[in-house]
């Protein structure tokens, strides 16, 4: 009988805590977490794209802003059914992901970052700028994908959202895929002079972790109801990239617990106001100090060593002397 590994039973655990949350909060509470898996969403697929590929993009809460605008102008104005507006929408996030990362992609460093941030920060003025079409910062209204005013059903829906796309991602990693994407993120000139394609990999792994940001964007969208320019600014995409690196850059659950325990902190710490962004910060600085893999690995690796068994001592063997003769 094979026995699942810690980590394993440790993401099992998590999974069935979450199902049984909102049993045990109020309404609040279940908005919150609804909310969190929006951003755990964005966290994991960011870590797939910088910790696994070693690709460093500032663009990923814009590919977040593109699902969830292009959703409800899909609707609203072209009058599209909500399923088959939502399929468009992910279908443009694609073509998008595919295009900015042929542009882009053969950047690196610096560079990929800087390009990156000038696109997410252009999309942006351009949702503010057009007002006709997409309101501006008076807020673009977005229909909700459940009747009621519950926020249960979007609880589980983002729940489930995380669940598949965590497993979608690691299903990816298993494959010589996963295998080329940590070659490139080591040395990319050694990845190509092995025979690796590493435009043809930087890309893919683009376009997937761009349309899992532009499903998070969709359902956030649907979820709040009404959608504004604010969230693709600067501050939101470096909120998802400490999410991540908190929880663990190398570790998509780690970047799923990272983004929802630092969420959460946030709403519990609201009342201090700007101080909390502080607090926030301290606590990325200390665990780049004390856990640079972040604290999802470091707890890993700790209750491995702790389940570790004792080494025992050897017994010493006995030894028989032969009598003298006297």
């Amino acid at each position: 009988m094979i026995r699942p590994t810690f980590s394993q039973s440790a993401q099992a655990i998590l999974f069935v805590v979450a199902l049984l949350v909102p049993l045990g909060v109020g309404p609040y509470w279940t908005h919150v977490g609804a909310i969190a898996w929006y951003y755990a969403l964005l966290a994991a697929s960011w870590a797939l794209l910088a910790g696994f590929a070693g690709q460093f993009s500032f663009a990923h809460v814009a590919f977040a802003a593109l699902g969830g605008y292009a959703s409800a102008l899909f609707v609203g104005q072209i009058g599209m059914p909500l399923p088959l507006a939502i399929l468009a929408a992910i279908a443009l996030a694609v073509v998008a992901g595919a295009l900015i990362g042929a542009l882009v992609l053969r950047l690196s460093g610096p560079y990929l970052a800087l390009f990156t941030l000038a696109i997410s920060e252009i999309f942006r003025l351009v949702l503010v700028a057009e007002e006709d079409i997409t309101r501006g910062m008076l807020g673009l209204p977005v229909p909700g994908l459940f009747s009621g005013r519950s926020d249960l059903p979007y609880y589980y829906l983002g729940l489930a959202l995380v669940v598949l796309a965590v497993l979608g991602m690691n299903a990816l990693l298993a494959t010589r895929v996963g295998l080329f994407l940590r070659a490139i993120r080591e040395d990319e000139g050694a990845a190509r002079a092995s025979g690796v394609d590493i435009t043809r990999y930087k890309i893919l792994v683009f376009v997937v972790t761009s349309v899992i940001a532009a499903i998070a964007g969709i359902y956030y969208g649907h979820f709040i109801g009404i959608l504004t320019p604010n969230m693709a600014i600067l501050p939101e995409m470096g909120l998802v990239i400490a999410m991540a690196v908190i929880g663990g850059i190398e570790s998509l659950p780690g970047a799923v617990v990272g983004a929802v325990v630092v969420f959460l902190l946030s709403e519990t710490l609201r009342s201090y106001g700007e101080w909390r962004f502080v607090l926030m910060g301290l606590a990325l600085i200390l665990v780049q100090r004390f856990a640079q893999n972040g604290l999802y690995p470091m707890v890993e690796n700790w209750a491995r060593f702790r389940a570790r068994p004792r080494e025992q001592a050897p017994v010493p063997a006995a030894t028989t002397e032969e009598p003298h003769a006297g």
